[in-house]
């Protein structure tokens, strides 16, 4: 399992790190906390990319 730092996961995703803590902080990303640091894994990112593909977003 591999864990990202949002700014990973941003210019993954080509987007501002203010969208991913959006994200975060609606819950449409899912992401786990290990002490203070916020990680996002690639399960996250894969089951938050279905969730577009099925809305039809991708």
């Amino acid at each position: 399992m591999q864990a990202y730092t949002v700014e990973q996961v941003a210019e993954m995703l080509h987007v501002g790190r203010d969208k991913i803590y959006y994200l975060l902080r609606t819950g449409q990303l899912k992401s786990i906390k290990i002490g203070k640091l916020r990680r996002i894994t690639d399960r996250h990112l894969a089951d938050f990319v279905s969730s577009l593909e099925s809305a039809g977003e991708v």
